[in-house]
């Protein structure tokens, strides 16, 4: 883990997993935080170097959902009353249309904010 961005459990249900689908969205926070771990110097080059490889990977796995219109306009409306930060909204409107598709689709996240308001959708 090289920020708080995953968990063990998380991981091995990746790895597990027949279908994943992710917003574009993660790949844009994925490359960033690397952005941010290579100008803070807190993680070893290498280290770097094998967490990119690692996630290209995983991208190469996933159905990757694009940020439309419906799902910008489902992120505006999304789990009112929780409080989930303005790009946490877009993936739990990715969430609930690809469950439309993948019926028993799981929602995969440390954040526990974003865990809660899907629970409610």
């Amino acid at each position: 883990m090289l920020e708080t961005g995953t968990s063990l459990d998380v991981e091995d249900r990746i790895r597990s997993a027949d279908v994943l689908v992710t917003s574009r969205l993660s790949l844009v926070e994925a490359a960033r935080a690397l952005i941010r771990l290579r100008s803070s110097s807190a993680v070893p080059e290498r280290r770097l170097g094998d967490a990119e490889r690692e996630i290209a990977s995983v991208w190469a796995r996933c159905n990757l959902w694009e940020i439309t219109p419906t799902v910008c306009e489902l992120a505006s409306h999304v789990a009112p009353g929780k409080p989930l930060r303005a790009l946490d909204a877009p993936h739990l409107a990715t969430f609930v249309l690809a469950r439309r598709r993948f019926a028993a689709l799981d929602l995969l996240t440390v954040d526990e904010r974003l865990r809660e308001a899907a629970a409610i959708t």
